[in-house]
């Protein structure tokens, strides 16, 4: 049995290394640029699924997000924080039978008087059925896919922030 598990270990280290070598890196793993340690997110909207999701986001990165702009080394802009369906299909009584909710967000990053992101927009969407008998249990279901929207939306804003540090023009010498 001891022999097995280190044959595994084996494959799993040989994995990894190969997976590192094509580039890959697991989700979360690159640090946000340093001027991020205490942020602050402004949004006009700090009841939306979204912000919720962005806060908690940067704080399990380890990210202090602070109350108040003048604690802050960076601040973390929400331009646009909307959400909203549309009808994707109906039935021939021209009743909808699909929905697709959107969830778009606009985003900048500054850190003091330097623009470490210019305004980006992601969108989100997702499409579901919709049925007349079952009214209570799709309007849970639409909560949900619009929480799993803003979880996936910030989740896109942090990925976003890592890749502008690994693209980011080396300081003149």
């Amino acid at each position: 049995m001891h022999m097995m598990s280190k044959t595994i270990a084996g494959i799993a280290a040989a994995a990894l290394s190969v997976l590192a070598g094509c580039g890959f890196h697991l989700e979360g793993l690159d640090p946000l640029p340093d001027a991020m340690a205490r942020t602050y997110v402004e949004t006009d909207d700090p009841r939306s699924e979204f912000f919720a999701s962005l806060r908690e986001a940067l704080r399990r990165r380890g990210t202090e997000v602070v109350e108040q702009p003048e604690e802050a080394l960076s601040v973390l802009r929400i331009l646009e924080d909307a959400t909203d369906q549309r009808v994707m299909s109906v039935t021939a009584r021209n009743v909808p039978r699909e929905y697709e909710i959107f969830y778009t967000v606009t985003f900048e990053l500054e850190a003091g008087s330097q623009q470490l992101i210019e305004p980006q927009s992601l969108v989100a969407t997702r499409v579901y059925a919709w049925s007349e008998t079952e009214v209570l249990g799709k309007a849970a279901e639409e909560r949900l896919l619009r929480q799993a929207l803003a979880d996936d939306l910030a989740r896109r804003v942090l990925r976003r922030i890592e890749a502008s540090r690994r693209h980011a023009p080396l300081p003149a010498s």
